[in-house]
């Protein structure tokens, strides 16, 4: 049986000391591009309907994107 206790509308600060993760700074991801394309306005970002429980990092991966990869590449679909 699970003991993790849950709490509600509160939202969760990662333990990692402000740090993103190395591996999301490497490549440019799905998510990460569609931040970059709504120039980071979280009020149209897909995840933002999802109602998740976490502050997101995602325009400062951004950054770091930006600054070792470059611009992602688009390719029409």
């Amino acid at each position: 049986m699970n003991n993790i206790d849950i709490i509600d509308d509160e939202e969760y600060y990662p333990q990692n000391n402000g740090e993103i993760s190395e591996s999301i700074t490497q490549n440019w991801t799905e998510q990460a591009i569609e931040c970059y394309t709504i120039c980071a306005n979280c009020k149209k970002c897909s995840l933002s309907k999802g109602n998740y429980s976490f502050i997101c990092q995602m325009p400062r991966v951004v950054k770091q994107l930006l600054a070792s990869c470059g611009e992602p590449q688009m390719t029409p679909i």
